[in-house]
């Protein structure tokens, strides 16, 4: 166990490394601007710390994070020329803040989505328990080709039913939780701002 864990960190480390420039050991996920404004949605009128991220840029350093993996710590680097700096120190903690925002966000769905899949299940096995009692009802009624039909039908239609909770606790929930540990990252990660040398 301890070797396969071994090997999943040398070849997260050595895909990152093609991809993403490393400062001992820490991936970088670069965003180059030349203004802090185009990091933030410019339509939300919130104030400057809670304003939502520009999509594009949400998107770049949320997949970014994602490829680089849940084992390579990484920070996020802004670019930006040096006028620019001194005004754009509290995009550090507005980038955290709409992280951990997203993060809690992210929670409430998996929640929801939980929540969702005891219902569906209860309501699932309801119907799976009326349709297999009418079909030994209906199986009573004699041996005919209609009665087999109709029999079966019900039978496939109950297992039919329980289909959404298999589906929500099979599937729905696991990438909600992947999208979760990657913005837990992000929530916690150093944002640091350097002056464009370029």
């Amino acid at each position: 166990m301890a070797t396969d864990q071994g090997i999943d960190r040398r070849l997260t480390e050595r895909q990152t490394k093609g991809f993403y420039r490393t400062e001992n050991g820490v991936a970088l996920i670069e965003l180059r601007l030349s203004l802090i404004a185009q990091l933030f949605n410019s339509l939300d009128p919130s104030p400057f710390h809670e304003k939502d991220l520009d999509r594009d840029a949400e998107e770049y350093v949320f997949t970014s994070a994602r490829e680089i993996g849940p084992v390579t710590p990484f920070k996020i680097v802004i670019h930006l020329p040096e006028s620019e700096i001194a005004g754009a120190r509290a995009a550090e903690e507005a980038i955290q803040h709409y992280f951990a925002y997203r993060l809690d966000a992210t929670r409430r769905e998996i929640r929801y989505e939980m929540h969702l899949g005891r219902v569906s299940l209860a309501i699932g096995l309801a119907f799976l328990f009326a349709c297999i009692t009418a079909r030994e009802l209906v199986q009573r009624l004699g041996d005919t080709t209609l009665i087999n039909i109709v029999a079966e039908s019900l039978l496939i239609s109950g297992w039919v039913a329980m289909w959404r909770p298999i589906q929500i606790f099979l599937y729905d929930w696991w990438p909600i939780r992947r999208t979760r540990a990657v913005l837990a990252r992000l929530a916690a990660a150093e944002v640091e701002l350097r002056p464009d040398r370029v």
